[in-house]
């Protein structure tokens, strides 16, 4: 069975989806809805985003759903994808929540109008420029912890993407702090990112526990399709398991290796990156080279996959 992932913050890109939107009416349809949940100009701001709102935290979370529903909902309807076909769904962070409305675990309503909190909470969660994220390219989850923990850096590992990927969060004074003792233990590259905040830290936390009573309200549907879980990377399709699973992640680190891994030991091969950029596919080769990977983003990718 074909396993569907759906990638997070950092794969937006002005104009996602749009090829989608402007050639098949359930893509537009589906972008209209989730507008219409979220109260924002969502085609504005992922089409043309003249005031550079893209990368605000409040707006890109909700922005990269949108492309990723409608494409997934094109996917689905041209090739006459039967959910029940479907063993697993996963989400990188945000990718997470596409992953249940496209699951139809949580309907399309409940998902926009939480992953729009979300997007809010996570964006105030911090004074603007103060904390932030760095990608440590060469080093692996157990080799970072080593060195902050021999270093007592007041940092923390915020997602685990491969091998020789690893994102850490902190103050932007902290990071900077942090950064001879990785070049000294041999890190290739040290990458701050344009993010506006320390997501997956404590710097989260309050966040967390605000979302989590939203979480508390939401009726999550059942079937049979898989969610892997980003806080601890086990396979559920019981909606306690994956309503604990989301009032944790915000705050704790994406596994998302553990998660890749544990997708092969059951025996899935083959994968699907539905969304924007190709990020995702990228560190699924890095982590095994056991699956047959392919992503769509575009009209191009939609139809070479049909």
């Amino acid at each position: 069975m074909t396993t569907y992932v759906f990638p997070g913050q950092g794969s937006q890109i002005v104009g996602m989806s749009e090829d989608f939107y402007k050639n098949f009416a359930i893509a537009k349809n589906t972008i209209e809805e989730i507008e219409d949940y979220s109260k924002i100009n969502l085609k504005k701001i992922i089409f043309k985003d003249p005031n550079n709102q893209l990368n605000l935290t409040n707006y890109t979370q909700i922005a990269i759903f949108a492309a990723s529903l409608c494409i997934f909902k094109t996917y689905q309807n041209e090739k006459g994808l039967n959910l029940n076909s479907i063993n697993t769904m996963l989400g990188h962070s945000l990718g997470e929540y596409s992953a249940l409305a496209c699951s139809e675990k949580l309907s399309l309503k409940d998902c926009s109008i939480i992953l729009k909190r979300r997007g809010e909470l996570m964006h105030n969660a911090v004074e603007p420029n103060k904390t932030g994220m760095a990608a440590l390219i060469g080093l692996s989850s157990s080799q970072v912890q080593n060195i902050i923990d021999q270093n007592n850096l007041n940092i923390k590992i915020a997602n685990d993407n491969s091998q020789i990927q690893i994102v850490i969060s902190g103050s932007i004074n902290e990071l900077e702090n942090s950064k001879p003792a990785f070049l000294d233990n041999k890190v290739k590259k040290f990458v701050k990112l344009n993010v506006s905040a320390a997501f997956h830290s404590d710097y989260m936390l309050n966040a967390q526990k605000e979302l989590s009573l939203e979480i508390d309200k939401l009726n999550f549907l059942i079937n049979n399709i898989n969610i892997i879980s980003n806080f601890n990377a086990k396979t559920s399709n019981e909606s306690m398991d994956i309503k604990e699973s989301l009032k944790n992640q915000m705050a704790n680190k994406v596994r998302w290796t553990e998660s890749i891994k544990n997708l092969e030991k059951d025996g899935e091969n083959k994968i699907i990156e539905i969304g924007p950029g190709k990020i995702l596919s990228g560190l699924i080769k890095r982590i095994s080279t056991n699956f047959d990977i392919k992503s769509i983003n575009t009209i191009n990718d939609l139809d070479n996959n049909l």
